[in-house]
């Protein structure tokens, strides 16, 4: 590599949080641009499938390498010091002409078609995405066109980033220990989006209407904001709808996991009220059987403010089995679990607590037969659910 080519050879970087959707983005980004990356996460985590080849220390405590400069996820930040990844990211961001895709819902999604149309028309993009993009080899790559980057408001770091071109998927209060108040939120995009050259509201966008490989209203409105965004960056529309059609989505988005013994799995990230019942509505029409719904809430802030919408969204199915809460960088509450929520489902849908993610896959077993569709939800560890119940169906 040259230096052009590798702008981080030379540097070494240790990742406190390693596995997580967005560090390991960023530590897969930091090796093709040159880096040597080392880093530490206290479990295992399906993110790390792709840092195949990176020194991994797991559990204990992270214990950066002398010589390596530290970058902190903002889940572990106090457990070493460093950099925080916001402002690491904000110098990748500076480096390249950028793309940056915030907003409630859809920013992993919108991002990623905007990096595949990009790589498919031949402009060599760079990417940094909080999802495992099947068809894009990972949730990151390096290229020497634009960097499409995925930020995130739920800590205000997307305001460190200065892209050329911002994308806004939509406004909706959803990391209430960050802002008061949907008002306070909506201020917050307008001055980040005041010191961008190019902004896309996607709400002020029509859906697109030809046909998509991914499913659903949603993704025709993600659609649209990637293409007004290719535009702004100099990608005539007639070329970019034919690659934007093949777009095939993005792990953990409405991902199927499993078809078997005429049962299907499905895994999705959906957390809050709003995606959850975009992804249920989604899954509803794809099944004459039952929908069975599997959560596990993610932060026990968010489940305080927002445990009856949760359970009302989860209504949607004909089950809904509930998860204790995975609280993240989040403390507990007293008198937060996952049963306010399963105490909020609607009467009339089957209601099962599960603590754990193996009882929860041990009931979902319990409970499924033949023409079933399972959609497990949220941020953390669903997956884990999905795959133990896909392991025990029948062939």
């Amino acid at each position: 590599m040259s230096r052009v080519a590798a702008p981080l050879l030379g540097r070494r970087l240790y990742f406190v949080g390693i596995g997580g959707a967005g560090l390991s983005a960023y530590a897969n980004f930091a090796r093709a641009w040159g880096a040597e990356v080392r880093g530490w996460d206290k479990q295992e985590t399906i993110f790390m499938e792709t840092l195949s080849g990176v020194e991994l220390d797991v559990g204990g405590e992270p214990a950066p390498s002398p010589g390596f400069e530290v970058v902190v996820s903002s889940a572990h930040f106090g457990r070493a010091e460093g950099r925080s990844r916001a402002e690491f990211l904000a110098e990748l961001v500076a480096l390249r002409r950028s793309i940056v895709v915030g907003g409630a819902h859809g920013k992993t999604t919108t991002a990623a078609m905007i990096a595949y149309v990009l790589r498919e028309l031949g402009h060599d993009p760079a990417w940094i995405i909080g999802g495992v993009v099947p068809q894009l080899g990972g949730n990151a790559g390096v290229g020497e066109g634009w960097l499409v980057v995925e930020g995130d408001e739920s800590d205000r770091s997307i305001a460190l980033l200065r892209p050329e071109i911002a994308v806004i998927t939509n406004i909706e209060l959803d990391h209430h220990a960050a802002f008061a108040s949907v008002a306070e939120l909506e201020a917050f995009f307008e001055e980040w989006a005041a010191g961008v050259p190019n902004v896309v509201r996607a709400w002020e966008l029509e859906p697109v209407a030809f046909e998509l490989a991914v499913p659903g209203e949603h993704n025709r409105k993600n659609a649209a904001a990637a293409l007004a965004a290719l535009e702004l960056a100099g990608v005539p529309r007639p070329d970019a709808e034919a690659p934007l059609a093949l777009f095939a989505g993005v792990g953990r988005r409405f991902e199927l996991v499993a078809d078997r013994g005429d049962v299907r799995v499905f895994d999705d990230y959906a957390h809050n009220p709003t995606e959850i019942e975009v992804t249920l509505r989604v899954a509803r029409e794809r099944t004459e059987g039952r929908l069975i719904a599997v959560y596990q809430p993610h932060v026990y802030e968010r489940t305080r403010q927002l445990f009856r919408e949760l359970g009302d969204a989860l209504g949607i199915a004909d089950a809904a089995i509930v998860t204790d809460v995975i609280g993240g960088r989040d403390t507990p509450r007293p008198g937060v679990s996952g049963k306010l929520v399963l105490d909020s489902v609607p009467p009339g849908v089957r209601r099962g607590w599960a603590p754990t993610l193996d009882d929860a896959a041990r009931l979902t077993l319990s409970w499924v037969r033949p023409g079933d569709v399972v959609v497990t939800l949220g941020v953390g560890e669903p997956w884990k659910i999905a795959r133990a119940v896909a392991a025990g169906l029948p062939e």
